[in-house]
């Protein structure tokens, strides 16, 4: 197949991964690049950091949009694990590789049975609320002056904000104290350092298993995190290597994940939060066999 179209369509699956499941942008670009498109195995890790810089700023601008961004939850989780990342990292140097690899695969599986779980725990529980909305009495019109309304919402549209706020930062069980999400940030920074790839591919379930985010606001944070991280490990490439890129596969792939990255988060929104995290599961069951097979066949 041509090489260009290649591009577009691998293009376009990372930049739905990003947008609608916030991670698994760089599990699925590398190896797209380097089986689907011959880029060599060295310059795969460097072009899939520009695609996935990019694209998942521009996911992030359209999820802010919505209020689904928990940003001092993302920065603080990306800053915290930028040290055990760089300490793992110089451990993972010493260890064999098809060892990482199947460790991470093992790790995905994990993380996609704790999703899968908590996704059919969320679709079997009952409606917070199973009685029917409360909505303003329209009593008899009476032959005396209309009587002012009190101060506060009317109680329909206090049930109508109340739905909405599932995807704001109203959902406050949701949030986590400093120390929760530093701890969570330090331990998935030392676990991205020593398996090479993680970021949003690993934030994701952890935001919503350990600092038990709803979905949607997990996939948005999560593309902080994401971003941050992309943005470091780049810059520290582009500073102490050669950079070598083809323009002719970056220009097609970064255009068509752009494009799906934007158009991902209106196909997100016609999904609940479970369709959503088995999605995401489903994601890294797939990429967790690959890695297996390998890593060791």
């Amino acid at each position: 197949m041509n090489t260009l179209i290649l591009a577009v369509l691998c293009g376009a699956v990372v930049g739905l991964a990003l947008g609608g499941l916030g991670g698994g942008g760089g599990v699925l670009a590398v190896p797209a690049l380097v089986y689907l498109l011959g880029v060599d195995p060295a310059d795969a890790g460097t072009t899939s950091l520009v695609i996935v810089t990019v694209t998942s700023a521009t996911a992030l601008a359209r999820h802010a949009g919505t209020g689904a961004v928990r940003w001092r939850t993302g920065v603080l989780f990306a800053v915290v694990g930028a040290v055990p990342t760089v300490g793992a990292s110089m451990l993972a140097h010493r260890l064999p590789q098809n060892l990482l690899t199947g460790a991470f695969a093992v790790l995905a599986g994990v993380a996609a049975a704790v999703m899968l779980r908590g996704a059919r725990a969320r679709g079997e529980a009952p409606p917070a609320s199973t009685g029917p909305p409360v909505r303003a009495a329209a009593g008899p019109a009476s032959a005396g002056p209309p009587t002012r309304p009190t101060a506060g919402p009317a109680p329909g549209l206090v049930h109508v904000r109340e739905s909405e706020a599932t995807v704001t930062t109203a959902t406050a069980p949701g949030r986590a104290g400093p120390l929760r999400t530093a701890g969570a940030g330090a331990g998935l920074g030392a676990v991205t350092g020593l398996l090479g790839v993680g970021g949003g591919f690993l934030a994701v379930p952890t935001l919503v298993s350990v600092l038990r985010l709803p979905m949607r606001v997990a996939v948005g944070t999560s593309l902080v995190v994401t971003l941050l991280n992309s943005l470091v490990s780049l810059t520290t490439r582009l500073t102490t290597e050669g950079i070598s890129i083809d323009p002719a596969v970056l220009g097609p792939f970064v255009g068509a994940a752009i494009l799906g990255a934007w158009d991902a988060r209106r196909l997100a929104a016609k999904l609940s939060g479970p369709a959503l995290q088995r999605a995401f599961a489903v994601l890294l069951l797939a990429t967790a066999a690959f890695m297996l097979v390998d890593a060791f066949v």
